[in-house]
């Protein structure tokens, strides 16, 4: 079974709630980023969302853009990516979703991605600015290797752009709980958890909610409807600050374990 698929089950199973923390892989080293990932499993994390490093990233904050920036510095590509994958593989097994643009996927090559993604132990992909109903390819093709495939939803998608994204999506659904781009906010945008529910009438998939949560009070609110909760500017700003120090993955672990403990109702 794909190991995000199994993950929100057992989960589910202990009636307890995802942490999805997001890192960009290369920032600020791969080797570094490698070892925030096997802290992140240690901490607590239960899916690890890998950023590709782009150099025209919509989606993102200022905080993420410059940690691409620092990444894409040591030339950081997607096959690196990969080869970093691998090398986790070989002490740990915590479930990873890449997080890319598509015009790295489609640089690659889809079926190429999806064999080679397959064979460094990647579980599944979000592709953020891919609108599903382009992504007929590349859907057969992630699925033909048993990896998610998950799409995005918003505060402004229609019960029938909800009901495209669900089919979909494959894993999980990602609802982004604001319009914009990613970063930290005092407090949650109102209707994230009506959203929540709508999208719910549309599918049993898991529903993971992200964008604007950084505070361990803002996780354990999302966490309390939603079966996942996704912090990545919080993290990525840390890990900025810290840089190469030794204690980077040590104070990021931190972070990350009071967050996970806050979204599963144990902070």
């Amino acid at each position: 079974m794909n190991r995000i698929v199994e993950r929100f089950a057992q989960l589910k199973a202990r009636n307890e709630k995802a942490f999805i923390p997001f890192l960009t892989a290369g920032d600020p080293t791969l080797a570094i980023t490698k070892g925030l990932v096997l802290e992140f499993d240690k901490a607590g994390a239960d899916v690890i969302e890998l950023g590709v490093p782009f150099s025209d990233p919509l989606a993102d904050g200022i905080v993420i853009q410059e940690a691409a920036q620092r990444a894409l510095k040591h030339h950081v590509s997607l096959r690196h990516v990969l080869a970093m994958v691998k090398e986790i593989r070989a002490e740990s097994e915590v479930p990873i979703l890449l997080f890319s643009y598509y015009n790295p996927v489609l640089a690659y090559g889809v079926e190429a991605l999806a064999r080679d993604s397959k064979d460094a132990g990647v579980d599944g992909i979000l592709c953020v600015d891919l609108p599903p109903e382009e992504a007929t390819e590349y859907i057969a093709a992630f699925k033909e290797h048993d990896l998610a495939t998950v799409f995005l939803a918003a505060p402004t998608s229609t019960a029938e752009r909800i009901e495209i994204i669900a089919k979909c999506s494959s894993g999980f659904v990602y609802y982004v709980s604001r319009t914009g781009v990613t970063g930290e906010q005092e407090s949650m945008e109102s209707g994230v958890r009506g959203m929540v529910a709508k999208i719910k009438e549309h599918t049993d998939l898991p529903v993971a909610v992200g964008f604007g949560i950084a505070k361990p009070e803002q996780a354990a609110e999302v966490g309390d409807y939603a079966d996942g909760v996704v912090v990545g500017s919080a993290i990525v700003r840390l890990i900025g600050e810290l840089g190469d120090s030794p204690d980077t993955a040590l104070m990021a672990g931190a972070l990350v374990k009071s967050l996970a403990d806050a979204s599963k109702g144990k902070g």
